[in-house]
């Protein structure tokens, strides 16, 4: 997997991990265990094929090989592998769907422009808390 910003470097939940709680990164993240939460980045996440997700995501890009059930807004592309079950709310720019995937979600689509706002927003919040806590320090 090829990270963005952080030449190829990512972050990894592994298999035997179960992670209740938010996580912010600038980086790709890889789900292979338990996540329930939210999931802020810049990057792509990929949930893989032994993983479960429950909550919020919101990213640049997203690969599904396992399950997810929750809000999922992407500035890009969704691909759901085959074998992947995604239930709840989508917003995303592209679609694909492999056959064998399940996809049982409301979903709306948005411009390019739009999703890059959002991710946008989202690292201008993160540009300012540091700036505040850099104050504070």
């Amino acid at each position: 997997m090829k990270g963005s910003e952080n030449n190829g470097q990512y972050s990894k939940i592994d298999k035997n991990t179960t992670l209740r709680g938010n996580i912010n990164a600038k980086s790709d993240i890889r789900i292979d265990g338990k996540v329930d939460g939210e999931l802020i980045t810049t990057g792509k996440v990929i949930v893989g094929k032994d993983a479960q997700v429950k909550g919020k995501i919101l990213c640049a890009n997203a690969d599904i090989e396992g399950v997810f059930d929750g809000e999922l807004t992407l500035s890009g592309t969704l691909s759901l592998k085959m074998g992947s079950n995604l239930k709840g709310k989508v917003r995303i720019q592209k679609l694909i769907v492999e056959s064998g995937a399940i996809f049982n979600a409301s979903c709306s689509m948005h411009s390019a422009e739009d999703g890059v706002k959002k991710l946008k927003n989202v690292d201008e919040k993160e540009k300012q808390a540091d700036e505040s806590v850099a104050n504070i320090l």
